[in-house]
C-alpha cells in the first residue's frame, strides 16, 4: 500500500533571485490535498499571505495539477512532484511531474471544451484561466511535467500580525487587500 504521507523532507534552495520548494507525494487524493494545504504555507512563508490573490491562484492550480496527476499519471507505487519556484518580484513558477508519459496533453489554447453533462475535463480549464502561462514537458526518464506561472501583479505585503495574539484568517484577509 502507498504511504500517505509526504515521501522525504521538502527540499529548499535559494538560488540568485529565485527560491524553490520541492515535495514528492504519495500518488493519492490525500497526496494531492496536502500538495495543495504545502503550496499555502509555503507561499505563505514566502509573504505571500493566505487568502490572497496570488495564494488563492497558486491552490487552484496546484490542486488541478495534482489531482490530474493522481487521476489520470498515476503508475502504481510511484509518487508525484510538486515544484514550486519563486522568482522574486516577478512570477511563481508551479510544476507537477508524474511518472506516466505515454498519455500526450493538449497544448495551451488548444483544449477542447467539454460536453455540458461531462463529469471530467475541466481542470485544465481551470488552470489555464488562471495561470498566466502553462506548458507541458517531457520528464526523462519517464513521465511528464505540467509547469504553470503566476505573474506577481501587485506588490506583496506580510500580514501585520501582534504578538500573543491570536491568528484569525478574517484579518489576514482583510490585511492583504488592495488600498
Amino acid at each position: 500500500m502507498t504511504n500517505p504521507a509526504p515521501s522525504a523532507a521538502p527540499r529548499t534552495r535559494v538560488v540568485g533571485q529565485s527560491e524553490s520548494f520541492t515535495q514528492r507525494f504519495s500518488s493519492t487524493p490525500r497526496g494531492a490535498r496536502l500538495a495543495r494545504r504545502l503550496t499555502v504555507l509555503q507561499i505563505e512563508r514566502w509573504g505571500m499571505a493566505p487568502g490572497s490573490e496570488v495564494s488563492d491562484r497558486a491552490a487552484l492550480v496546484v490542486a488541478e495539477l495534482a489531482a490530474n496527476a493522481v487521476t489520470h499519471g498515476r503508475v502504481p507505487g510511484r509518487d508525484f512532484e510538486l515544484n514550486l519556484t519563486w522568482l522574486h518580484g516577478s512570477s511563481l513558477r508551479i510544476e507537477v511531474s508524474d511518472t506516466r508519459g505515454e498519455r500526450s496533453l493538449p497544448a495551451p489554447g488548444r483544449l477542447g471544451r467539454p460536453y455540458p453533462d461531462a463529469e471530467c475535463g475541466r481542470g485544465l480549464l481551470l488552470v489555464e484561466a488562471m495561470a498566466d502561462r502553462w506548458s507541458v514537458q517531457e520528464r526523462l526518464p519517464a513521465g511528464k511535467t505540467v509547469r504553470a506561472e503566476l505573474d506577481l501583479r501587485r506588490p506583496v505585503r506580510a500580514p501585520r500580525l501582534t504578538v500573543g495574539k491570536s491568528l484569525d484568517l478574517r484579518e489576514l484577509r482583510e490585511d492583504t487587500r488592495p488600498s
